[in-house]
């Protein structure tokens, strides 16, 4: 059999009666390679070098770590979900081993999605996703993908152009929680806080259904919320402060929603949580008669639910978009929207949505535009009269 570490280096060894793991009787090898750092004294490893021996103890993990490592690869991101899940269904069709998938597959599966019309950054981050989500030192060769990719960009200039969602500012949020709350239904209520919050705290869509309620301090003028971390602060936790206005009423929408959950009997656990049609809250035993018990996220909201339930409100208050996509998104963008066009500064956005230092995110989508929009350069130009040159 053979081992293999993360720089493939390969170390013969053969499995005898008693479990222990003993070097082949070949001639001896050097183990070093261009990361190999020996002290002074030392001699270069071979393959026949008896201070290592390992035993099957050491190449078994047990069952509650491989339980565990199932359950982290089944919730990973669902960005890597969604790719995954439509490239192992093509393979499907296809005939073809998705995981481990050969390079000819990958190349193969790139110029598929070239061939829908994807736009440029759609099939970059597809592309990315599926390579990355196969086993170490079994990952495609890009090499051949990438200048198709290249030549699908030349020849294909409106896949460059990003539709962006539109973005849900107050004009257009308080019309929706106030359509969502019209038949004082524990969905509606749900609903408008979980608008409301998420224009506020400009989270993601997954941000904003991952939080517990234990995430949450609900004071008589704002909401204190504990982020254990998020995609630009990984592994670093904050408390961010959401102050309250008189038009989103953050608080009260926050607390009605909270307050109902804990007369249901909830105080801990997810925010936001799917409401059945009787107006109880969803248990595991009822997700699993309606067929939703398999699902990966548990008792947490799906970021798609969010989705949904934007466009949903957004259509029953009769607004327009004008053509641009409504989405969940739209809350983060229209918090971030008003902000630029009230006169934030880019660290300000930065700051407001925790976007990285320097990210040229809130410059180009939020703040640049908006200060362009209020931009009428045509404004100096005198208003044409045919009338008063007439009379010259």
């Amino acid at each position: 059999m053979t081992l293999r570490d993360q720089d493939e280096e390969i170390v013969e060894v053969e499995l005898i009666e008693d479990g222990e793991l003993v070097r082949a009787a070949s001639a001896a090898r050097p183990l070093a390679d261009a990361h190999t750092v020996l002290m002074p004294g030392e001699e270069i490893p071979t393959s026949d070098d008896p201070r290592t021996t390992y035993t099957e103890r050491d190449l078994y993990v047990s069952k509650e770590t491989a339980h565990a490592l199932k359950g982290a690869e089944r919730e990973g991101s669902p960005q890597r979900r969604t790719a995954m899940c439509l490239f192992e269904a093509w393979c499907a069709q296809q005939g073809r081993v998705a995981k481990p998938c050969t390079t000819a597959t990958y190349t193969e599966y790139g110029r598929h999605l070239m061939a829908k019309s994807l736009k440029v950054s759609t099939i970059r981050n597809y592309m990315y996703l599926i390579r990355t989500s196969m086993p170490p030192g079994k990952k495609p060769d890009n090499s051949l993908y990438l200048p198709l990719l290249g030549q699908y960009r030349k020849k294909n200039k409106r896949a460059l152009r990003r539709k962006e969602a539109f973005p849900i500012t107050l004009p257009y949020l308080v019309p929706m929680m106030e359509k969502a709350e019209a038949d004082d239904r524990p969905i509606g209520w749900r609903d408008s806080a979980m608008f409301a919050f998420g224009y506020r705290f400009l989270g993601r869509s997954i941000e904003d259904v991952d939080l517990d309620l234990e995430d949450l301090t609900i004071t008589d003028d704002r909401v204190f919320v504990w982020l254990a971390e998020d995609k630009t602060h990984q592994g670093e936790e904050q408390t961010i402060i959401l102050h309250d206005r008189e038009d989103l009423r953050l608080v009260f929408r926050l607390r009605r929603d909270v307050d109902w959950l804990a007369e249901q009997g909830i105080a801990t656990g997810p925010v936001w949580r799917e409401i059945l049609r009787s107006g109880k809250v969803a248990t595991p035993e009822t997700r699993a008669t309606k067929g939703g018990g398999a699902t990966k996220r548990g008792l947490y909201l799906c970021p798609q639910t969010v989705n949904d339930r934007v466009k949903h409100w957004f259509d029953a208050a009769g607004l327009k978009s004008g053509g641009r996509p409504v989405s969940s998104h739209g809350l983060r963008a229209g918090g971030a929207t008003d902000l630029g066009m009230s006169g934030a500064t880019d660290e300000e956005l930065e700051a407001a949505g925790r976007w990285k230092k320097g990210s040229r995110m809130p410059r180009e989508r939020y703040a640049r535009p908006t200060k362009n929009t209020a931009r009428h350069l045509f404004k100096k130009v005198p208003v044409h009269d045919p009338n008063a040159q007439a009379q010259e």
